[in-house]
């Protein structure tokens, strides 16, 4: 190898060293404390749909709109209105919650995306007393709650619940 070569290849390593050192540098400042958070278990997020569901036995929808963040979506089981906002979501559960529903989960499937984010996805259904005549019922639906971690606090983002089709 000639000295040329050498004093070339020297500086063609030492540059890509930098790029490797700033890249790694930039990418732990980033994404340093995100990436050392820890994530949290399957067991941890299927108990945030039981605190959920414990909120609607305490037939307060103050507590069960709670749950969610105040840009959260709702798509809920028995409206067909998009709730978007709290005083909405309060709306809801306020006629909701008149069927004392119980919540039970079938089939879940839970999906951990990162430290901060899941997905919980699957099908629940609800026991139900009509308010009016004491009839009781079962409503079947499909469910998925993405739920965000703020602050050090979970909630819920986006909740789509719809009833299981006919068949």
């Amino acid at each position: 190898m000639t000295r040329r070569s050498i004093s070339k290849r020297v500086a063609v390593v030492t540059a890509a060293a930098l790029v490797a050192v700033g890249t790694f540098a930039a990418g732990g400042a980033v994404a340093g404390p995100e990436k050392s958070a820890k994530k949290p278990t399957k067991k941890q997020v299927a108990a945030l749909f039981d605190e959920w569901n414990a909120a609607l036995k305490t037939q307060d929808p103050q507590q069960v709109a709670d749950l969610y963040w105040d840009d959260a979506v709702l798509l809920p089981t028995l409206s067909n209105q998009v709730r978007a906002d709290r005083e909405s979501r309060v709306d809801y559960f306020e006629h909701f919650l008149a069927n004392k529903p119980v919540g039970k989960k079938i089939e879940t499937h839970i999906n951990v995306l990162d430290s901060n984010s899941v997905l919980d996805a699957g099908t629940y259904q609800f026991a139900l007393t009509d308010h009016d005549t004491g009839q009781k019922s079962v409503a079947k639906a499909r469910y998925t709650y993405e739920w965000e971690k703020r602050d050090g606090e979970w909630k819920i983002v986006n909740h789509h619940s719809s009833l299981l089709p006919e068949g």
